[in-house]
C-alpha cells in the first residue's frame, strides 16, 4: 500500500463511537422509562412502592436489603451517562462562531429533525448535570429509598423543583434520542419511509406525553406524601405486613 492511499485511507473510530454513543444512549432510555414505571408504584400504594425499593437492595432473593447494590448500579448508570456524554460532544459547536453557524443554519433550514436535534443537544447537557446530582444522593445515600424516605427528600429536603426540571429534561431527551437513533440506522422505515417517518414522529410525541403525565403524577403523590409526613420527616415506613418496630432497619 503506497503512503497517499494509507494517508487517506478512512478511520473506523468515528463509527465505532457511533455504535457506542447509539447503544449506550438506547440503554440509556430503555432504563429511564423502566425506572419511571418503578418510581410510580407509589401511585399503587406505599406498600407496592417500598417493595420496589426492596428489590432494588436484592431483599426479595438475598433475604435482607443491601444499600450497596444501589450505589453500585448508580455508579455504573453515572458512568454510561459520561460516556454518552463525552461521545455526544463531537457534535457539539466548540466556538462561538460555530454556534452561530449552527443557529443560522437551523434558522435558515427549518427542518423539523433538525430542530429536534438542537433540543436534544441543550436538553442532554442540562441532564449531565441534574442526572449527576440525583444520581450523587443515591451513590452516598442508598438507604433513602422508600414511600417516607424518598417523599421527605422531595418535599422536605426541596428537590421537587429539580426533579420537576428534570421531569421534562429527561423525556424530550430520551424521546427524541431514541426517535433519531430509530430514523439513523434506518428502523422500521419500510417501503414507504416517508408515510412511516411521520409515523414515528407522532409516537415519539405520544411516548413523550405519556410518561410526562406520569411523571407529573408521580412527582405529585410523592409531594403530598412528603407535605402530610413533614413533620414526621426522617421516620421510616413499615409495610402493611411489617411490624413497624422492624422497619428502621430496613428502609
Amino acid at each position: 500500500m503506497s503512503a497517499v492511499e494509507h494517508a487517506v485511507k478512512p478511520s473506523r473510530w468515528p463509527a465505532y463511537m457511533d455504535i457506542v454513543q447509539g447503544a449506550t444512549g438506547l440503554f440509556l432510555v430503555l432504563f429511564m422509562w423502566t425506572h419511571m414505571f418503578m418510581v410510580s408504584s407509589i401511585l399503587i400504594s406505599k406498600d407496592a412502592m417500598y417493595w420496589v425499593a426492596r428489590m432494588f437492595e436484592g431483599e426479595p432473593i438475598l433475604g435482607k436489603p443491601y444499600p450497596a447494590l444501589v450505589s453500585g448500579f448508580a455508579v455504573f448508570i453515572l458512568s454510561l451517562i459520561v460516556i454518552h456524554a463525552f461521545l455526544a460532544l463531537r457534535r457539539f459547536p466548540a466556538t462561538a462562531r460555530q454556534y452561530n453557524t449552527m443557529n443560522e443554519h437551523i434558522g435558515n433550514l427549518k427542518h423539523s429533525d433538525t430542530t429536534l436535534w438542537y433540543v436534544q443537544v441543550f436538553t442532554g447537557f442540562a441532564l449531565f448535570f441534574m442526572a449527576s446530582v440525583h444520581l450523587y444522593q443515591l451513590i452516598f445515600h442508598p438507604s433513602n429509598i422508600g414511600p417516607y424516605a424518598s417523599s421527605d427528600r422531595v418535599w422536605t429536603g426541596m428537590m421537587w423543583p429539580l426533579y420537576l426540571i428534570m421531569l421534562f429534561v429527561v423525556e424530550l431527551h430520551a424521546g427524541i434520542g431514541i426517535y433519531r437513533l430509530v430514523i439513523k440506522w434506518g428502523l422500521f422505515l419500510g417501503d414507504n419511509p416517508k408515510r412511516n417517518r411521520h409515523r414515528l414522529h407522532v409516537l415519539k410525541w405520544i411516548l413523550t406525553v405519556f410518561f410526562l403525565v406520569l411523571g407529573l403524577a408521580t412527582l405529585g403523590a410523592y409531594m403530598k406524601i412528603g407535605y402530610e409526613h413533614a413533620h414526621q420527616a426522617g421516620e421510616r415506613y413499615a409495610p402493611s405486613w411489617q411490624d413497624p418496630a422492624d422497619a428502621a432497619h430496613h428502609e
